[in-house]
């Protein structure tokens, strides 16, 4: 089956695409990139759910190619079990290998079970796999900074050390919205240098480019950006 899917794939290949997209995705070997357009893409995971061939695929770890790994975040993004989600994603988080395939794998389920996600999100975050980390402070970000947000959250957020660009900047990404929906809970946390000089200074950078935050707000911010000594 795995062939079958490789060589559906390479019917809907575009090198032009291919080349534009493995440039925007470092690290990941040229190589294993086919050149499939996200749309296509989806619509394909989509038809191996329909077919009933998506739970086989996802057996079989790890894979040869990125879109490979597309497609296995968006089997799993559109499963309705719980259980079955959060486990298919534990399994899955170890291989994933770049920032595209970590962001766009989104179970929809996760957004109604908030509480049994709680935990595995704690132990995604001390992961010292770099895209499972991510993942861990991008539910945070999903399912725990609206109605639901407490400073418990945001400090596990703000505890995490770690020298790693993809990590730090989806902490930055996290505060940067968290200054969009809670400013007032989450501002302290920038004049008191909680966090380290780079994602401090990133995540002040996203939330001026935001217009979710307020001219003034913007003002405060800026008035707070670091400099080394």
């Amino acid at each position: 089956m795995q062939n079958k899917i490789v060589n559906s794939l390479y019917a809907m290949c575009d090198n032009a695409y291919r080349d534009f997209n493995s440039s925007l995705i470092p690290g990941v070997d040229k190589n294993s990139f086919i050149g499939v357009r996200t749309p296509n893409l989806r619509a394909f995971a989509q038809n191996m759910v329909k077919d009933g061939v998506a739970g086989e695929f996802i057996e079989h770890l790890p894979h040869t190619f990125f879109e490979e790994n597309q497609l296995h975040a968006f089997i799993l993004s559109a499963c309705r079990d719980f259980d079955s989600a959060v486990m298919a994603v534990d399994k899955f988080l170890p291989y994933v290998d770049n920032w595209a395939t970590c962001d766009q794998m989104s179970p929809k389920v996760f957004a109604k079970n908030t509480n049994k996600l709680l935990p595995y999100i704690k132990k995604w975050i001390k992961s010292k796999h770099t895209y499972t980390v991510r993942f861990g402070v991008l539910c945070l970000m999903r399912y725990f900074i609206d109605d639901g947000f407490d400073e418990k959250y945001a400090d596990m957020v703000a505890n995490i050390k770690s020298d790693d660009y993809y990590i730090n900047m989806m902490r930055a990404w996290y505060f940067a919205t968290a200054l969009a929906k809670q400013y007032e809970r989450v501002f302290p946390y920038f004049v008191d240098n909680r966090l380290d000089m780079w994602t401090h200074n990133r995540a002040i950078q996203k939330a001026v480019e935001s217009f979710r935050v307020s001219d003034r707000h913007k003002a405060d911010l800026r008035a707070l950006r670091r400099k080394d000594g």
